[in-house]
């Protein structure tokens, strides 16, 4: 009878084992199947295919010395085993009223610029940035002569000159005066286009890319229709975008630009 009782507790203790081993299963497998997931996941990444090289662009910074002494950035550009190449075209950026030359550093207009090829300079402005204000800067001819000493100085001899609101200031009068110095421009909102007359737009030659964002209903809409009226132009209207559209819309801004360039570049 003992014999009985103890083997019908032994059979009741064994279900027992088997019942929770029945429940606890799925857990154990899950447990025991993540590592392997884990380093499926770590094997993928070890074997995927590397990306091109990048390159490394240096942006190194000056002054120039003058009335008022002029400072600025530079990014050259490089080849991937990181040795200097001549550029085809030099790109002279300047900015606007809330800018600086650090502007374009930070956007990433300069590296771009130089890993496609081409020398990037951008300089702060007389009274911004690091380049103090100077009152010999009254009159449009004395702009006119800043920029050709900074070109001048740092050796430019066809530049890209990109001109963003503010500074249209200096980029005008130096298109209208000196527009056979200019490789092509690309004016971004800039102030001073009511200014001129339709004849001496007409008169200039220089290739345009003309960039405003649809959102800016004063400058970048009265630029526009001023600007428009330069023989040799390209219209780039980013939407979604405002004044500063460059900040706002960075990648189809960078797209255009380089696509304006490399037009520019097979005519060199």
């Amino acid at each position: 009878m003992n014999f009985l009782r103890n083997r019908l507790v032994v059979l009741g203790l064994v279900l027992l084992a088997t019942l929770l081993l029945y429940l606890l299963l799925p857990s154990i497998r899950q447990g025991s199947m993540e590592p392997s997931i884990a380093a499926q996941k770590i094997g993928l990444l070890a074997t995927a295919p590397p990306g091109p090289p990048a390159i490394n662009v240096s942006i190194r910074t000056g002054q120039l010395p003058g009335d008022p002494p002029l400072f600025f950035r530079e990014a050259l550009p490089m080849d991937r085993a990181g040795q200097q190449i001549l550029p085809r075209l030099q790109v002279v950026l300047l900015h606007g009223q809330a800018f600086t030359s650090k502007t374009w550093e930070e956007v990433g207009t300069m590296a771009l610029l130089a890993a496609n090829g081409y020398q990037a300079l951008a300089m702060d402005l007389p009274g911004y940035g690091k380049s103090p204000d100077s009152e010999a800067l009254k009159t449009d001819q004395s702009r006119v002569d800043l920029l050709s000493r900074f070109m001048e100085s740092l050796g430019v001899r066809a530049a890209v000159l990109l001109s963003p609101s503010m500074s249209g200031h200096y980029s005008l009068p130096f298109l209208m005066k000196n527009s056979a110095q200019l490789r092509g421009f690309i004016p971004v909102a800039p102030v001073g286009t009511r200014s001129y007359s339709p004849q001496q737009y007409k008169k200039i030659q220089t290739p345009t890319l003309i960039v405003f964002g649809a959102l800016d209903t004063n400058l970048g809409a009265q630029s526009h229709k001023n600007l428009i009226q330069l023989p040799n132009h390209e219209v780039l209207k980013l939407e979604g975008a405002r004044h500063a559209c460059y900040m706002d819309k960075p990648h189809e801004f960078h797209q255009g630009l380089i696509q304006f360039l490399n037009k520019l570049k097979k005519d060199v």
